[in-house]
Parts: C-alpha cells; structure tokens; sequence
C-alpha cells in the first residue's frame, strides 16, 4: 500500500504525465456532461418509457456503451459506436480489397488515409441510424414529449444532424485523448460509459438484497466476492501469453552468421492467449441482433417466436448461440490479425529462428499450429465470461448489475484499464531512467 501511494504521487510529479491527466479527465467529464443533454425539442420529462425499454434485454446493452444516453435521447445517444462500426467494417475489408492491404502496409500515410476512410464511414453509418433511433423514439415515448411536433421535418433533420455531428464530437474527444491525454480515448470513452452506470446497478442491487431483505447483506458480499474473482479472471485472460523460444545467429568478424547457442542472442515471441481481444462477442452481438429483427417484420406465431428468444439476452436460446459464435469468431479474427506468414518471414530476415524448427514454411505452420491450440482454450473462456451474466442472473440477481459480471462490458473496463495502467508505468519508469543516467554523469564528473 506504501508502494501504491509513493507511485500515485510520482505520478503528480512528472509534469508532462500530470497534464496529460489532466486533459483526459477533461475531456472525459465534456463527454459526460454532453450525454445529459437531450435532442432540441423533446421535453426531457416524459422519457420514462424510453428507460423503461433500456432496463433489460438488448436495450439495456445499447445503453450502457452510450454511458445511459440513448436512454436520455441525449445529443451523444448513438455514442461512439457507429465508429467502433466503422473501423470494424474498414480492418474487414481490408482482407479482400487490395487498395487497403496497400495502405496497411504503408506506414504512418496509410495508417491517415484509413482513418480518414473511417472517419467518412462513421458519418454515413450515423445518418443511417439516426433516422433510425429517431423511429425508436416515435415509437416508444408519448407523442406530447415532441415540442416541435409528433411528425415535424424539421425535428427529424435537425435531430439526425445533431445526432450525427455529436457521434463525430465524441470521435474527436477520443483522437484527442489518444494524442494530448493517456491511454485509447476511444476505449476510454467506452469506459467511462459503461463505468457511469455502475453505482446505480450497485445501488439497485443494494437494496433488493438489503434494504427489501432479499438475501441480506452476506449474500451481497458474496456476489461482490464472485464480481472480484470473476474480474481477475478477465485480468488472466487479457495478460496470459505463450512464449515461443528464438535464437539469432551470432555475426562473427567475416560477416557471416554464426549459430552458436551460447553465443547469440536468446528472445521470444509473445503469442496471446486472447489475441482477438473483444471484437469476437462485439461480432457476435451485432449478428444476434439480426433474427429478432427479421423475425419481427412477420406477424406469424413463428416469428413471433423467434423474436422473443433472440431479444431475451438472458436465455438459455440465446446464449448458446451467442456462446457458439463468439468461438467461431475468435478462430476467424485471431485468423486475420495474427500474420504467421509475416512473422515467420521477419525472422527468418532477421537470422532468427525456432531452436528444432526449420526458418520459412516449417516456422509459419508451427506459429498457426501454436495459435490454434491456445486459440481454443481462449475462446472457451472468452464464450463463459461472455455468457456469465446469465449464469449470475439465475441465482436472483438484477438485470442492471448482473451485466457487470461478464461480457462486452467488462472485458473493455478490464482491457483498457490494463492500457491505461501500463502507459502511465511506461513514463514512470522512463522518468526513472533518465534520473539514473543523469545521476551517473554527474557522478563521473566529480571524479
């Protein structure tokens, strides 16, 4: 605890990190403030229907990655997601279109021209949804809560225009907090959403157990017991790597390369247990959207059906399917992002090699063999945390707080408080270098 305190103050110590700080949680608290304003023309008073649809099932997910704004039918409603959509869509298509393999491979130039590409995305994808959750709210809240009229033009093209130009602002906060603040801004406006709606899961949970003596107060001790546990599990998860052994070939004096174990220079590579981080139960959850969807444009007893199992997130339908896709998803992301070929051949230029396996080809199939075999165990664990909130559900929790058991929404808290944590060590450590190696000069001046 000395130790935790003593490394909280260095940190207030180092100016450049101290403001950088600073200007995240500024632009994070800008981030906050917004997703409490509501759409121009809609009496702010009147949306307990709205909350009513995001308290459980899906709703209740769309809700907590916008930080409770969609619920607020806040300028901020549609977040930041739309992006997310887009970037997804860009690094898929990256695979089969070869003018953006081109600008992968390009450096710092491409690494701008994608995100410009993902930035004209983002946009289209909101004037697509705009239209869309301005429906939902048509739909869902009494038609006095629309001021300026139930079926006013003006409402709806001032409403998508707003709703579109506040998912491009939440974009902008988060490439800022990227460049002048600390850690992913993206990552952490997704974060701080999920996070806001944290207290009142907990308070909620509170009091069924306590205050309606629901269980009592050592039932909510154990569920904050298995909250923890379950939390360091994700931490295992997101860290647990595979470290395959390299040896580079020492260059004697003629130039050539010399093969000595004793004398080169021994590494290794990380393979990650996880590779695909979250983007296998975001892929999944979007394709679980898609049966409830089709099925509510019939009116058959069937579809009816079908929409009710694929929209109860909490049943056992559900979440076998979702359990199934996030597996398949995990191979196929971890297939694309993970280049064995290019590792093998960055090796092989390098004088690298696998101590027992030959440099090329025999190198690449033994990395993908590798990645397969921790993929699986990987994506096993991913699909139970994934699915863990309706595990907890069934022992009496409530809806709001079983979600911070599992899911999207704890493996993003847990993954990008580990990025956060680990950028901040990054400039403490190297403020630490460079004190040790100004303290040396100094100390052989004086000799």
């Amino acid at each position: 605890m000395k130790n935790f305190i003593e490394s909280f103050r260095n940190v207030w110590k180092i100016e450049e990190l101290k403001n950088r700080i600073l200007i995240t949680l500024g632009l994070l608290l800008v981030y906050r403030f917004g997703a409490h304003v509501t759409l121009p023309g809609i009496d702010a008073t009147q949306l307990h229907s709205l909350a009513g649809q995001t308290e459980k099932g899906i709703g209740s997910i769309l809700d907590m990655f916008t930080g409770g704004a969609f619920s607020k039918a806040s300028v901020f409603a549609l977040g930041i997601m739309p992006y997310i959509s887009a970037s997804i869509v860009v690094q898929l298509m990256g695979i089969a279109i070869p003018y953006l393999q081109k600008l992968q491979k390009d450096g710092e130039s491409g690494r701008k021209k994608l995100n410009q590409i993902t930035r004209w995305l983002t946009i289209g994808i909101t004037l697509l949804q705009g239209p869309g959750y301005i429906y939902n709210l048509y739909r869902t809240i009494p038609s006095s809560a629309f001021l300026l009229g139930f079926d006013s033009f003006s409402f709806l093209f001032s409403s998508v225009l707003i709703l579109t130009t506040g998912t491009i602002f939440a974009m902008w906060l988060g490439e800022k907090i990227t460049d002048k603040g600390i850690g992913n801004g993206i990552s952490l406006l997704i974060m701080v959403g999920i996070l806001a709606r944290l207290p009142q899961a907990f308070s909620q949970e509170f009091t069924s157990r306590v205050t309606n003596n629901n269980g009592g107060l050592m039932l909510l001790v154990i569920e904050i017991i298995i909250w923890m546990l379950v939390i360091i599990a994700c931490v295992l998860l997101v860290m647990a790597i595979r470290k395959i052994p390299v040896q580079y070939a020492r260059r004697t004096t003629t130039g050539d390369f010399e093969q000595d174990m004793l004398g080169g220079n021994r590494q290794w590579i990380p393979l990650k247990l996880n590779a695909a981080g979250v983007m296998p139960i975001i892929f999944a959850q979007a394709i679980m959207f898609i049966p409830a969807a089709l099925a509510g444009i019939s009116e058959s007893e069937t579809s009816k059906s079908i929409a009710s199992t694929f929209s109860n997130m909490f049943g056992f339908w559900y979440n076998l399917v979702f359990a199934l896709l996030i597996i398949i998803f995990t191979f196929f992301y971890t297939a694309i992002t993970v280049p064995t070929n290019k590792m093998s051949d960055d090796l092989k230029r390098s004088g690298g090699f696998i101590p027992g396996i030959k440099p090329g080809l025999d190198t690449s199939d033994f990395l993908d063999k590798v990645m397969s075999l921790i993929t699986f165990p990987g994506a096993l664990f991913l699909a139970l945390i994934a699915v863990f909130p309706a595990i907890i559900v069934s022992i009496d929790v409530q809806q709001s707080w079983a979600m911070f058991y599992g899911g999207t929404s704890l493996i993003i808290m847990v993954g990008v408080a580990i990025d956060t944590i680990q950028q901040i060590n990054t400039y403490l450590l190297n403020k630490h270098y460079d004190g040790l190696m100004k303290s040396g000069k100094n100390r052989k001046a004086v000799a």
